[in-house]
């Protein structure tokens, strides 16, 4: 595990706090379930230029579970796409950071929101580079939850088809979407031997270990799209948000924001 993206991981989390405490918004659960993932992503997997922000040869990364998008607003931020007092009017009429992600935020390939949409998309891009035999990739976050809508599966589908090695697929398997847990709303299980069968190549890894995480971003495999199962606690990070479904839609308050500020600082 890297210093650098210790250090990041706990600043996506405490930004992430307070633009959800401070709009008095949502989807801090899953915003926190994702933060190792982006961390690492971020500090050492991606390649981007915070200040040539269209350099042609960026890694592409859509956030497809777009209502976890304070996650990704604060990586941005702590990466230097803009400063971070810009994040303060989060939430607000007429700033560009709105409540799900937006391509208007710098650095953000995609609106996303409306869910099963980041890896059609994705596919594309990765269709794109490799017909026209570029080098950058293409990764895709999406939500356990996410994986019910039927768009990704027929998005597998094609990746495999198309041989699109150049596409990383990260499900974050926090195990509770918005009605409950996954395995009680809509089971998903046997994940990983859905993605062998459809001829993916599948890595399963802790979502909260950087090691891991690392590796399997590093792996590449020379004929097929790649899944990393990341196992996840959602609210990671704060005790009492830990696996609990209410986090998806509540805020903490002045007096529960600085326990989990206190938390994570530990």
């Amino acid at each position: 595990m890297s210093l650098k993206s210790e250090i990041l991981a706990k600043n996506i989390r405490k930004t992430s706090l307070k633009l959800v405490h401070q709009a008095n918004a949502s989807h801090i659960g899953g915003a926190l379930s994702i933060a190792d993932i982006l961390a690492v992503l971020y500090s050492e997997i991606l390649t981007y230029d915070s200040k040539n922000q269209k350099l042609e040869t960026r890694d592409r990364f859509i956030i497809s579970k777009g209502h976890s998008c304070v996650a990704l607003y604060a990586t941005l931020a702590h990466c230097g796409f803009y400063p971070i007092e810009d994040l303060d009017s989060y939430g607000n009429d007429g700033s560009i950071f709105l409540s799900h992600t937006s391509h208007y935020v710098p650095g953000v390939e995609l609106s996303t929101g409306s869910l099963g949409h980041g890896l059609p998309i994705g596919c594309g891009l990765a269709l794109a580079a490799k017909r026209k035999k570029e080098s950058w990739r293409t990764y895709v976050l999406v939500g356990d939850g996410e994986m019910d809508e039927g768009s990704n599966w027929e998005a597998i589908l094609f990746a495999a088809h198309h041989h699109l090695s150049n596409l990383v697929l990260i499900i974050d398997y926090n195990k509770i979407q918005s009605l409950g847990n996954t395995n009680e709303v809509l089971n998903l299980e046997p994940l990983p031997a859905k993605f062998k069968a459809f001829n993916w190549n599948v890595l399963v890894v802790d979502g909260h270990n950087h090691n891991e995480l690392n590796e399997a971003f590093k792996y590449k495999h020379s004929d097929k799209p790649t899944v990393i199962i990341a196992n996840t606690i959602k609210g990671k990070g704060v005790s009492y948000m830990e696996n609990e479904l209410l986090w998806h839609y509540r805020s903490p308050n002045p007096a529960l924001y600085k326990q989990a500020i206190e938390e994570i600082e530990r």
